[in-house]
């Protein structure tokens, strides 16, 4: 089996402002803003996820998840290791990612999909596809600053989808659309799969990941400490923010991985 995607020793890490206050000899010597420590939002993970599968990426706020498909679809750059993607890859990270705001959506349309290496032409034939599932046609030449949320989402998942990737990265931003959209998406992410298409995406629902996906990966504290069958991996999950027996051990951040008990 062929694979997807491949991370190896796969981190990153920011410099974060230390919280000491500033002393007479700092300002003296320009130093303001005070000292800076290393913060790993990611770090040490290591995976394979083959081609054609769906993996759900679980996790506490600011644990990392969004970071990971950051890395993966190239708009982050890591410190250490590597992550490698065969095929066309296709995300919708964030909110308005790759959009300009004083540009109409027929404009950022075609913005969006050369940033994702789509020829021109190929963007016109799917045009109207592109428009009629954003549901956007008597908005599509209105600027996209006038956008609701709900709308800005909409027309990023059309132009993700559309352009036929061969790895779908999402991000959370699903669950600012709406019931009857939110279910179409998924239609379409049922079609993926039918398709051999490879799925990563970050989702608080816990439901759509064991419905949904193949796998669950579990990151925490930017580290990666589970992966497996949904239903495990989220149970996991669980027990541990619940403080039951056979969830995971809480250890600091940046030391070492939690492990299950």
């Amino acid at each position: 089996m062929s694979i997807a995607i491949e991370a190896v020793n796969l981190g990153k890490c920011y410099a974060k402002r230390g919280t000491g206050l500033p002393t007479l000899f700092n300002a003296v010597t320009g130093g303001f803003r005070g000292k800076t420590e290393p913060f790993w939002c990611l770090r040490g993970a290591n995976f394979e996820i083959p081609a054609g599968r769906t993996i759900g990426v679980i996790g506490p706020n600011g644990s990392g998840k969004s970071s990971l498909l950051g890395l993966t679809a190239g708009t982050i750059h890591p410190t250490e290791g590597h992550v490698r993607t065969h095929g066309r890859i296709s995300s919708l990270l964030e909110l308005g990612a790759g959009f300009h705001s004083e540009l109409s959506g027929r404009e950022n349309v075609y913005l969006n999909a050369a940033l994702l290496g789509i020829p021109r032409e190929t963007v016109r034939k799917k045009f109207d596809r592109i428009v009629d599932f954003a549901e956007l046609r008597e908005f599509i030449d209105m600027p996209v600053k006038h956008y609701s949320s709900g709308m800005y989402v909409r027309l990023g998942f059309a132009v993700a989808v559309e352009v036929d990737p061969d790895v779908l990265l999402i991000d959370e931003v699903l669950a600012v659309g709406d019931i009857s959209f939110q279910l179409k998406c998924l239609d379409r992410i049922r079609d993926f799969q039918k398709r051999g298409k490879t799925i990563l995406f970050v989702s608080h629902s816990l439901e759509t990941v064991e419905e949904f996906c193949h796998e669950a990966l579990l990151i925490h504290r930017g580290q990666m400490v589970a992966r497996g069958e949904p239903a495990e991996v989220i149970r996991k999950f669980i027990r541990y923010f619940m403080g039951e027996p056979g969830g995971l051990h809480q250890t600091e951040y940046g030391t070492r991985a939690p492990q299950f008990g």
